[in-house]
């Protein structure tokens, strides 16, 4: 299978820069009108200049939490082009806290930014690909979702159910013309754990050594876009030690386990 990007809509939340705006850039390049979203409208408009013709791009600001919001900005998508052909659902935050010094409201905040907020936008673009008969949806997950690591137990939590969800809906509406996709990262160069909650739910505010030392948000963009355009469903990327995690925690969890224990995650 040989996917081209040109001439689709693509909707990329969490675009205002990191992974979503490297994919934004990625998307644009192979010819996508490119639709940003994300909290800070000076920053995804900041993205869209960059872009190859800025002019074909729109910038929609979104509170992804407010599924009014989702609604009112999916309804001007359309009407601005008349069709969607694929949502990456990027938007996240990330946690750097021990299970037992995270609060309940942390990890409601993390599974409501993580899940519930992905699910309801996604439910409502599923609305509108299942009348074109066509669609691809893309979930940015995470190494942490296959495996489950120390600092990390309620985003790893919610990016295992954003991967089973999706895994149900690929089931449920494949013959309706619909292609789900996950993308699991391993660490990747951007300021995910500068914003990472902390137990009673602060921003890190500091980059963690693993995080400093990873492969760019270009570079997995590039390695996204390469496997998505193949057609590929489930694409994890990351170097050897994440790769060799997601392998092992489906071929022998009680190994896994061994070697989480022992890993340096922070």
């Amino acid at each position: 299978m040989k996917i081209t990007l040109k001439d689709k809509i693509v909707w990329i939340t969490g675009a205002s820069g990191g992974i979503g705006e490297a994919l934004a850039k990625a998307c644009a390049s192979e010819g996508a009108a490119v639709v940003l979203s994300g909290r800070r409208s000076a920053e995804l408009e900041r993205v869209r200049l960059l872009l190859p013709n800025p002019a074909k791009h729109l910038i929609l600001p979104l509170d992804i939490c407010d599924e009014h919001a989702q609604q009112q900005a999916l309804d001007q998508l359309i009407n601005h082009y008349g069709k969607l052909d694929w949502l990456i659902n990027n938007a996240g935050i990330s946690q750097r806290a021990l299970v037992m010094d995270t609060t309940g409201e942390t990890d409601r905040k993390i599974m409501e930014i993580d899940y519930f907020a992905q699910v309801a936008l996604s439910r409502r673009v599923l609305s509108v690909m299942l009348q074109q008969k066509t669609g691809q949806l893309v979930f940015v997950s995470s190494v942490a979702g296959l495996v489950g690591t120390q600092y990390r137990g309620s985003y790893s939590a919610a990016k295992a159910a954003l991967h089973l969800w999706a895994n149900s809906v690929r089931a449920e509406l494949f013959e309706q013309g619909i292609r789900v996709a996950v993308l699991f990262p391993g660490f990747v160069k951007t300021a995910v754990s500068m914003n990472a909650l902390t137990g009673n739910g602060e921003a890190l505010g500091k980059m963690d050594d693993a995080q400093a030392k990873a492969m760019t948000a270009e570079q997995f963009a590039a390695a996204s876009l390469k496997a998505l355009k193949a057609g590929k469903s489930y694409i994890v990327i990351g170097g050897f030690k994440e790769k060799l995690a997601a392998l092992v925690s489906r071929v022998s969890p009680e190994l896994l386990y061994k070697l989480i224990r022992k890993s340096k995650v922070r």
